[in-house]
């Protein structure tokens, strides 16, 4: 296992992460020429997060870094214990800068409005790079192919165990691109199901923060922190979520289970447990725990009996 990069950012590197925390946005050129070996450090350590729709780079919390290297540290050696301590302190100065610009931004009804593409675009950069638990969204209408292709900020959060369930509405299922790019997801472990009712488009990431259209007329979004109605918007995805239907995205086009989850599948049709799969295929239960998940999902099975049963009449 390599060693996680735990050196805190050098002088050069924070004066560039406060500036681009202060523009909100800069284009990734503009970060390169300005400090290229600084700029790349800031993107490699997640600092600073590219956007691929409009080439944006923008500020995320030094917090969700320093815990994640604190983590990764923890798990590389018992030694090193003392080390991943001291790591996500490297970063309170820089987090005490963002907190700042957060309060600025911000004030504290609860409820935060804002009517710009760019600050709803770096809001949401923000609060993507760094949800931990999980991510709920009700999309309705048509995706954009360009919105479906930057994927990276989801398979981070999925790699750090958070849960992703979706809502789409019955024309995705008609929609080739976003088909697979559902078909995609599934194998990364979202959970995208299909609800034949009208239902209005919004976002909850660890049930800490709401994101939901704050206007019909203009483009406008409202962030929402307050506990009770945070509570109540997740009440409300959740019983849309209990109607919502599973759809074989797969078969929509037209692939195969991967070898691995098939090998999962097919041992589990014999009555072998969890920890018995693993140890045959030499992986660890909790692969084999999110390998179990998503054929689930696929099977539509609510049960490890179900599912196996499902597999060994060869269901698709």
């Amino acid at each position: 296992m390599t060693e996680p990069d735990a050196v805190p950012p050098t002088e050069a590197e924070k004066a560039l992460y406060l500036a681009v925390l202060r523009a909100g946005r800069v284009s990734l050129r503009e970060v390169m020429e300005q400090d290229t070996a600084a700029a790349a450090r800031l993107l490699e350590l997640g600092l600073l997060e590219h956007y691929l729709v409009g080439g944006w780079v923008t500020a995320v919390n030094p917090r969700t870094i320093g815990n994640r290297l604190g983590t990764a540290l923890r798990e590389h050696a018992t030694g090193l214990l003392a080390r991943a301590e001291r790591t996500a302190a490297d970063f309170d100065e820089l987090a005490e800068s963002y907190d700042a610009a957060q309060r600025r931004t911000e004030p504290g009804a609860g409820i935060a409005h804002l009517t710009s593409v760019q600050q709803i675009r770096q809001r949401l950069l923000q609060i993507e790079a760094g949800y931990h638990e999980e991510a709920l969204a009700a999309q309705p209408g048509p995706r954009a192919a360009e919105y479906l292709e930057d994927n990276s900020r989801l398979r981070r959060a999925l790699a750090r165990g958070a849960v992703v369930d979706v809502l789409y509405q019955p024309l995705t299922r008609h929609t080739p691109h976003t088909v697979a790019y559902a078909s995609d997801a599934t194998d990364w472990g979202v959970r995208l199901r299909v609800l034949d009712e009208p239902f209005a488009r919004m976002m909850v990431f660890d049930r800490r923060v709401a994101v939901i259209s704050a206007s019909t007329e203009t483009l406008a979004a409202a962030f929402i922190e307050d506990r009770a109605v945070v509570d109540h918007l997740v009440a409300v995805f959740r019983r849309d979520w209990a109607r919502a239907v599973r759809v074989p995205w797969h078969d929509l086009t037209g692939r195969q289970i991967p070898e691995t989850p098939r090998r999962v599948g097919e041992l589990l049709a014999t009555g072998l447990t969890q920890r018995a799969v693993a140890s045959r295929l030499g992986l660890s239960e909790r692969t084999v725990a999110a390998h179990i998940a998503r054929l689930r999902e696929r099977y539509d099975a609510e049960t490890l009996f179900q599912l196996g049963w499902l597999m060994r009449d060869g269901a698709r």
